[in-house]
């Protein structure tokens, strides 16, 4: 090959790196900028945003911010949506709507979609791609389009310390106790005791805590090794990306 189509060739390729690295670059400056917090809330009014609590860029759907409260050291993913309210621009009341407590984790894609009351308690983790709502169509006139028949709303409230795998739906009227574990794909609806583990669509309990006996029925994995003390939401999160876990294995 011709000494100038090597250089060519190089000079090409060194053009490529440089133009990705400063792609690159570029994006983490726009994802650190557009990332919303209490010191930074942007274009945002919520209710109450704790310290330390980072909402990724992009965001998804956010409206209805005066009737959302988060909680302190909240870690919220890429492009999930928030609201509170039927649409924009309603006024819903002296109370909050939408609350999340402190430490709450939610995975990328994730949806909390609040038309009536939903409380996500402390600690509480979400993997990507999680659906909660208080609302749901209606469809009592088989005349009518569902989509045109007014929805249904019961509040959701979900317990301190749960852990709700990807791709998990919390339906209107679902009560989670404390320490809850949802299997990735299960679809909730009603009560859920605490220490309990569900899965399936709809979701029922396969595994649950006894004072006495412990988990039954048994786990069969060994314990896991604890988290260190001091390990933040933010870096478990950072841990957990790469791999994207995809919940909960019930065994």
């Amino acid at each position: 090959m011709p000494k100038n189509r090597n250089a060519f060739s190089s000079l090409a390729a060194w053009r490529r790196r440089t133009l990705s690295r400063a792609v690159h670059r570029g994006w983490r400056w726009v994802q650190e900028t557009g990332a919303v917090t209490a010191d930074r809330p942007g274009e945002l009014r919520f209710r109450r945003i704790g310290e330390g609590t980072r909402l990724a860029f992009p965001q998804g759907t956010v409206f209805g911010e005066p009737w959302i409260e988060l909680g302190s050291h909240c870690v919220i993913g890429e492009q999930v949506t928030l609201t509170a309210g039927l649409m924009p621009d309603l006024d819903l009341g002296p109370d909050p709507i939408l609350t999340l407590g402190d430490g709450v984790v939610l995975g990328r894609g994730s949806h909390v979609v609040a038309d009536t009351t939903v409380t996500i308690g402390p600690d509480t983790y979400c993997g990507p791609y999680v659906y909660v709502t208080s609302t749901n169509h209606s469809y009592d006139d088989p005349h009518e389009p569902v989509g045109r028949q007014w929805p249904r709303m019961e509040p959701v409230a979900i317990g301190p310390g749960c852990w709700i795998g990807t791709g998990a739906v919390i339906l209107p009227g679902a009560t989670l106790g404390r320490n809850v574990v949802v299997a990735a794909g299960a679809v909730v609806r009603g009560e859920v005791p605490d220490h309990a583990v569900v899965a399936g669509a709809p979701a029922r309990v396969v595994r649950s805590w006894d004072p006495e006996k412990g988990w039954q029925p048994p786990l069969r994995t060994p314990a896991p090794v604890p988290i260190p003390t001091g390990v933040t939401p933010e870096q478990l999160l950072a841990l957990a990306e790469p791999g994207e876990s995809s919940g909960p294995a019930v065994d």
